[in-house]
């Protein structure tokens, strides 16, 4: 059992979404990733994915409307829900989802990340 400073863990990458594992409990991955721009429009069938935001505000585009998400706060998107993020300036986010969720859902994508490093 150790603690792990979130931090210096963000500090070890520069690159935009691209999410790193550093923990994982009761079958979930806790991750960290810093996102710039934006994402594509992805849903996860079977996950919920949750969004906490530790630096910055995100935009969460949906097909019905935006919500902004700044720091501090958090966002569930229930599973089949079809999201795009998008981060003006850079955004350090937490993400909690199952292990065995795909980054970019289903959709096969040049950003899609296939094995997560873990950090």
């Amino acid at each position: 059992m150790n603690t792990i400073n979130v931090v210096q863990k963000l500090s070890t990458f520069s690159d935009h979404w691209h999410p790193r594992i550093i923990g994982e409990l009761n079958g979930q991955a806790v991750k960290i990733a810093k996102l710039k721009g934006e994402f594509i429009w992805h849903a996860h069938k079977d996950e919920d994915e949750l969004f906490y935001i530790l630096k910055g505000t995100l935009k969460m585009e949906f097909r019905d409307g935006i919500k902004e998400i700044s720091e501090g706060e958090m966002l569930i998107v229930p599973k089949g829900v079809e999201h795009r993020p998008i981060a003006d300036e850079e955004v350090h986010v937490m993400l909690f989802e199952p292990l065995e969720t795909k980054h970019t859902g289903e959709l096969e994508h040049e950003l899609t990340k296939k094995n997560l490093e873990r950090i």
